[in-house]
């Protein structure tokens, strides 16, 4: 009998997807205060809930992570024991956040809204001060101020060219863009991470999708941001230690380039860091993939991964050398 650990209180509807015979799922509470038995593990998506839990379970043979990203389980984890990430799972809802993150910055919804909540009304071009500008010594805003561009023709460089590279290009092909693809190892048609710094300033929008590993960390340092084209967009769907934040900054405040982050280094971002105000700058809480069709498609895939352990096949996503 394998025995499935579990995020407690999950909704009934996502446990018929696990076989019926041969298993027991056994609900997990965040804060366990008991040691347990574990084969198959479901850890929750909060990393710090599943590593103080971890330590009370037993017999764990494989952790299978509903997370496209597991450098918040590969420190703590004893070698041994199975990994499985949740790639694919998120290819859908974050490829449409990067496209209307794309689209946002080009179209400068985050500027209008800013306008609205003012209600600062005055047309197409924007003479003289810009809301919030008032409150930025740091730099002087230009003459007059165009809101809109357009994607037609911009050069768009996928950093991490994977599953959801591939889906944001699919969903791109109807705005007439090249798309520039970037992979940890060169393929035909894919560059390598290496020759990053010499794709850079060639493109418009700049698409962060790497993981986080020892390679990936602080990718976008001020050396990197620095060899990017005057407005290009940076977007950050990967995680937060990918770009240096402190050299942001300087290109956010120098108003140079525009940002779209989904995950931000620190995380959360607390009140009163100089992100939140910055120019240029737009962010959401880490929840490119959080959709409601996140949890049928990650317990779908789950206990499809559970039918396949229990039949002795290969399991899919096993994560090796950190992911």
């Amino acid at each position: 009998m394998l025995r499935i650990g579990l995020p407690e209180n999950l909704s009934p509807d996502l446990l018929q997807y696990f076989p019926q015979q041969d298993v027991e799922l056994v609900p997990l509470a965040n804060h366990l205060e008991h040691e347990t038995e574990i084969g198959f593990w479901i850890p929750p998506s909060y990393g710090r809930f599943a590593k103080q839990m971890f330590p009370r379970l037993h017999g764990v043979k494989v952790i299978q992570s509903l997370l496209a990203g597991v450098d918040w389980i590969v420190p703590w984890l004893p070698k041994g024991i199975v990994l499985c990430d949740g790639q694919g799972i998120h290819n859908l809802p974050v490829a449409e956040w990067v496209v209307g993150a794309i689209l946002g910055a080009i179209k400068r919804f985050p500027e209008f809204r800013d306008c609205q909540r003012e209600q600062f009304w005055d047309g197409q071009l924007m003479g003289g001060k810009f809301p919030g500008d008032e409150n930025d010594p740091r730099s002087e805003p230009p003459p007059y101020r165009v809101l809109g561009d357009e994607l037609g023709k911009k050069k768009i460089l996928i950093v991490g060219y994977g599953g959801i590279g591939a889906e944001v290009e699919r969903m791109l092909q109807p705005f007439d863009v090249e798309i520039l693809r970037m992979a940890r190892t060169a393929k035909p048609g894919v560059l390598a991470i290496a020759d990053l710094h010499k794709i850079l300033p060639a493109a418009d929008v700049v698409v962060l999708l790497v993981p986080l590993t020892d390679q990936t960390r602080g990718l976008m340092n001020a050396d990197a941001l620095g060899r990017m084209k005057s407005g290009a967009i940076l977007v950050n769907a990967a995680r937060g230690p990918v770009v240096e934040t402190d050299a942001l900054l300087v290109q956010l405040y120098g108003k140079r380039l525009h940002a779209v982050l989904d995950v931000t280094d620190p995380e959360p971002l607390p009140k009163g860091h100089p992100l939140w105000s910055a120019p240029n700058c737009f962010i959401t809480p880490h929840v490119a993939g959080s959709v409601e069709r996140f949890w049928v498609r990650g317990y779908t895939f789950a206990g499809e991964q559970v039918r396949r352990y229990l039949a002795g096949e290969p399991l899919h996503n096993q994560v090796t050398a950190g992911y």
